[in-house]
């Protein structure tokens, strides 16, 4: 590969990269905006195009008024409040289908030119069909709220961001693969002051533990977002006066406390992210001393940085009540704090790609 080919794959990687990361955002203000029920059905091949006169912005809202959400929820809803929301979830559907073309396209094109070998390009080819599985879990997401309880599911939202945190996740360590295939500088075995806990191999076991730890996370933010548990027990650091709040493990058997208890998925959310926070930060602290190369310091002092705004937008969005702006940040931090913690592990690779 060429360095004007790597060059145009990289930035090929960067945009399609940055659309998935805006269609995840997007995602979570579709959810916040209650507009995610407003497309009641799913027309992958020919649903590209919204309503394009009166009589079939009707249908659409007649379609609607035959589901739950419309008579539990928006019973009285005008024509025009129906299209606030319907746009919301025709852009993130229209997104999704634009990364798809984005993203195939020019794979195809640049694997007929040759530019890519058969590995790389059995990478991206996993990368499309993921995306393409995406989709069709992002439907069997919607379906649930199509019935008597007009929400989606919470347990189909935590997949549903699952599958879009490892598609990110995983293109984003395709393309930093690229971008250094070599080998990076490794920490030295042994330094002033150094322990053996900072061997090249526990630092990677470190990273990749606090990527995991990072990832379960933003997953219980979504089964947080998935019951609205965001909306109550607005203090902090106490919860209802209390730093162990009542009613922790109501429902039996006890493993339903921490998907569907409002109070339990709060909580449980809250410990996790004061929990990845001492984490990065008791691991920035000492891998300091590990003779860092310049991009692993760079990466590491990132991920600390980015772990501390996150958890003040968390906080700060808890306390104003789940503000739609402030929210959408907040999902936007955890997506750019796991990404830097992949990018992390990155750095910390013992070699290849």
């Amino acid at each position: 590969m060429s360095v004007k080919q790597q060059k145009a794959i990289v930035a090929w990687l960067f945009i399609v990269g940055l659309m998935v990361f805006a269609m995840i955002v997007l995602g979570g203000v579709t959810r916040l905006t209650h507009s995610g029920l407003s497309m009641v059905d799913w027309r992958p091949v020919t649903g590209w195009l919204p309503p394009l006169d009166a009589a079939e912005w009707e249908r659409a809202f007649d379609r609607y008024q035959e589901y739950p959400e419309y008579k539990k929820l928006n019973l009285g809803m005008t024509l025009g409040e129906f299209k606030a929301i319907f746009w919301f979830e025709y852009t993130h559907r229209l997104l999704g289908r634009i990364i798809g073309a984005a993203f195939f396209v020019p794979m195809a094109a640049f694997w007929l030119k040759g530019w890519f070998d058969k590995r790389l390009g059995l990478k991206l080819v996993g990368l499309f069909v993921l995306g393409g599985l995406q989709g069709v879990l992002g439907w069997y997401m919607v379906k649930s709220g199509l019935v008597s309880r007009p929400d989606v599911s919470q347990y189909r939202l935590a997949a549903h961001l699952s599958l879009a945190l490892v598609i990110l996740g995983a293109m984003v360590w395709v393309t930093l693969g690229i971008l250094s295939p070599e080998r990076p500088a490794a920490p030295p075995e042994r330094g002033p002051g150094q322990g053996p806990e900072w061997r090249p191999g526990r630092l990677r076991c470190w990273s990749w533990g606090l990527t995991a730890l990072i990832f379960v996370t933003a997953i219980s933010g979504a089964f947080v977002a998935g019951l609205d548990a965001g909306f109550v027990y607005n203090t902090f650091p106490l919860m209802d006066g209390a730093w162990v709040p009542d009613g922790l493990f109501e429902l039996a058997p006890g493993y339903r406390n921490f998907f569907e208890n409002i109070t339990t998925v709060q909580f449980d959310h809250r410990i996790l992210a004061i929990t990845s926070l001492c984490a990065v930060m008791v691991f920035w602290w000492r891998a300091r001393r590990a003779g860092l190369a310049r991009g692993q310091r760079l990466a590491l002092n990132v991920l600390a940085a980015v772990a501390a705004v996150q958890v003040a937008l968390g906080i700060s969005t808890l306390l104003l009540v789940v503000p739609v702006t402030l929210a959408a940040l907040h999902q936007a931090g955890a997506v750019a704090l796991f990404l830097t913690a992949v990018w992390l592990a990155h750095e910390l690779r013992p070699g290849g790609d």
